[in-house]
C-alpha cells in the first residue's frame, strides 16, 4: 500500500501519517448530541469518518474507533450560553431526558446503518462517564488552570498560552474578536465552564455530586475524559466537523493538555459543511433535511452516500435535488454495469486480488493511491468508473477489483453479488428471458403483458428496476 498522507488541521499542512504504536490507530470522532434527528449535513461528516476508518484498516492498520454520545450538558451555544439542548427537547416533547436520548440515539445509529457506515469500536455515553469527567477536572484544577465564580468552575484560558493554536489564531486575536455574550462570572469571555453548579436556567434534569457542588459537566470536558479513558492520554487522530475547530476542539485541547502536561492528539481532521442555497444546514434554524426525508422522496440511503463521495471531505458540498437525482442515476448506472458483468461471468469464481493483472491491477493501485492522498475519494470513485467502462478489462477481473473498491466506498455493489446467491445458472437464465420478454412487450406497447411479467416476478421475490440503459433485477432476501 502507498504511504498515507493526511491534512492536519493542527498546523494546516499535509503530513505522512505515522501512528504512535506501529500497526495500530487510536481514533476519536465527535458523536451526536441526541436531542433531535441527525440532518444530512451531520451525516456527511460521519460518511467521511467512515471512509477514513475503512482506509486505515485497508492499509493494514488495526483501528480503535471511539465515538461519544452527548446526552447531557450541551448548551444551545457552544460558549456556555443558552439552555441545555437535551432539556429543551424533553420539555417540548413531554418526555424525560433519558427517553429523548435513547430515541434519538437509536435513530442516529439506524441512519448510520442505512448509509453503510460501520459501527464504532466503542460508543460511550456522557451520562455513563460523569466520574471520569470529575477526575479529569480535578487534575486540571490541581495544575492551577481553574477558578470558581458564581457557583461554577471555569477553565482559565489565560493560563494556557497555546490556546487557539488549532484555529490558527493567537489568544490576543481571539480576545479582540470575541463575540460572546457577557458573563459576569467569567474573568475572560473565552473562559469556559468545566462544571456547572448554578445553571443559566432552572430545572436541570440530570445532576451529580462533585467536589464543586451538585451539578453537571460542561460540554467540552466529556470528549477529553472519554477519549483518554479508551485511547490514552496521547492518541493518533481526532475528527469532527469544521464548526468544532473554533470553540469545542480548541477547548478540548486546552483542558486535556492542561491536565496531562503533554500533547494530546497528533492529527486533527475536519469535514467541511454541506451547504444549501441559504447557507450551511443547521438544526437551530428549525429547518433541516433528514435521511428519512430523502428516502421518502424516493432515494436510497446509499444514493446520499454516493452524493457525499462526489466531494472531497475538506471542500464544501452544495446540496440540491438535481444533485441527488444525478447521484441516484450514477449509482444505478454502476449497479447496472456490475450486474451486466456478473451475468457475463456466470457462476465462475472470481480471481483472487493477488492474481489480478494488467488494467484491473493498475486501476486498483490508483484507487489506493487516491485514498492515500488525504482521502481523495472523488478520484477513487473515478477509478471505479474507468474500471467498469473499459472493454479491455476481463469481466471477472473488473468484478473482483470493483467489489474490493466497494469495501471502502460501500455504495451497494455487494448487493449485486448477493442478488444471485443460491440461484443456479438455469434459474438466472429463466429470469433474464422473462426480463427480455417484458422489454419486447414494452416495445410493442403491450403494457398489460409487461405488467403481468413484472407482477409474476414480484410474486417470486424478484424486483425489477428500469434504468436508462437496461432493466436490472434483484432477488429479495
Amino acid at each position: 500500500m502507498p504511504a498515507l498522507r493526511l491534512f492536519n488541521s493542527l498546523g494546516r499542512k499535509f503530513e505522512d501519517f505515522v501512528p504512535i504504536v506501529p500497526g495500530k490507530v487510536g481514533f476519536y470522532g465527535c458523536g451526536p448530541t441526541v436531542y433531535n434527528y441527525a440532518h444530512i449535513g451531520n451525516l456527511r461528516t460521519y460518511v467521511s469518518e467512515d471512509i477514513l476508518v475503512r482506509t486505515l484498516r485497508r492499509f493494514g492498520l488495526e483501528t480503535n474507533y471511539v465515538m461519544n454520545v452527548t446526552d447531557v450538558g450541551h448548551l444551545s451555544g457552544d460558549d456556555d450560553t443558552g439552555e441545555d439542548k437535551m432539556v429543551r427537547s424533553a420539555e417540548e416533547r413531554g418526555q424525560s431526558v433519558l427517553q429523548i436520548a435513547k430515541f434519538y440515539t437509536d435513530a442516529f445509529f439506524a441512519d448510520l446503518d442505512r448509509l453503510g457506515i460501520g459501527r464504532p469500536t466503542i460508543v460511550c455515553k456522557a451520562t455513563d462517564h460523569i466520574q471520569d469527567m470529575i477526575e479529569l477536572i480535578k487534575r486540571i484544577e490541581a495544575n492551577g488552570f481553574t477558578y470558581r465564580s458564581g457557583g461554577n468552575l471555569y477553565f482559565d484560558v489565560s493560563k494556557f498560552p497555546a490556546y487557539g493554536e488549532l484555529a490558527n489564531l493567537k489568544l490576543e486575536d481571539l480576545r479582540a474578536g470575541a463575540r460572546i455574550a457577557i458573563d459576569e462570572n467569567k474573568h475572560n469571555p473565552l473562559d469556559f465552564v468545566l462544571w456547572f453548579t448554578k445553571s443559566k436556567f432552572e430545572g436541570q434534569a440530570l445532576v451529580w455530586d462533585s467536589p464543586w457542588g451538585r451539578g453537571y459537566p460542561g460540554w467540552h470536558i466529556e470528549c477529553s475524559a472519554m477519549s483518554m479513558k479508551y485511547l490514552g492520554e496521547n492518541f493518533d487522530i481526532h475528527a469532527g466537523g469544521i464548526d468544532h475547530i473554533q470553540v469545542h476542539h480548541t477547548n478540548e485541547i486546552a483542558q486535556s493538555e492542561a491536565a496531562t502536561g503533554k500533547k494530546w492528539v497528533n492529527y486533527w481532521l475536519h469535514a467541511e459543511f454541506l451547504v444549501l442555497d441559504k447557507g450551511k444546514m443547521s438544526k437551530s434554524s428549525g429547518s433541516f433535511i433528514t435521511l428519512q426525508n430523502l428516502i421518502d422522496e424516493g432515494f436510497d440511503a446509499l444514493d446520499y452516500r454516493y452524493f457525499c463521495l462526489g466531494g472531497h471531505y475538506r471542500s464544501q458540498l452544495s446540496f440540491s435535488p438535481e444533485g441527488m437525482n444525478q447521484a441516484k442515476a450514477s449509482r444505478k448506472a454502476i449497479l447496472d454495469k456490475v450486474l451486466e458483468l456478473r451475468r457475463m461471468v456466470g457462476p465462475a469464481a472470481l480471481p483472487e486480488l493477488k492474481d489480478l493483472r494488467g488494467i484491473a491491477k493498475d486501476r486498483l493501485a490508483r484507487f489506493d493511491e487516491a485514498l492515500a492522498d488525504d482521502l481523495a475519494v472523488p478520484r477513487a470513485l473515478a477509478e471505479l468508473w474507468q474500471l467498469l467502462r473499459d472493454p479491455a478489462v476481463e469481466p471477472a477481473d473488473a468484478l473482483a477489483a470493483a467489489y474490493d473498491m466497494d469495501k471502502v466506498l460501500k455504495i451497494g455493489l455487494a448487493d449485486t453479488q448477493e442478488a444471485e446467491a443460491g440461484m443456479d445458472e438455469v434459474e438466472v437464465a429463466r429470469i433474464d428471458a422473462l426480463v427480455a420478454s417484458r422489454k419486447e412487450a414494452k416495445r410493442r406497447k403491450d403494457w398489460a403483458a409487461a405488467d403481468a411479467i413484472r407482477n409474476s416476478l414480484k410474486s417470486e421475490g424478484i424486483v425489477l428496476e428500469d434504468g436508462s440503459a437496461a432493466t436490472t433485477w434483484k432477488k429479495l432476501q
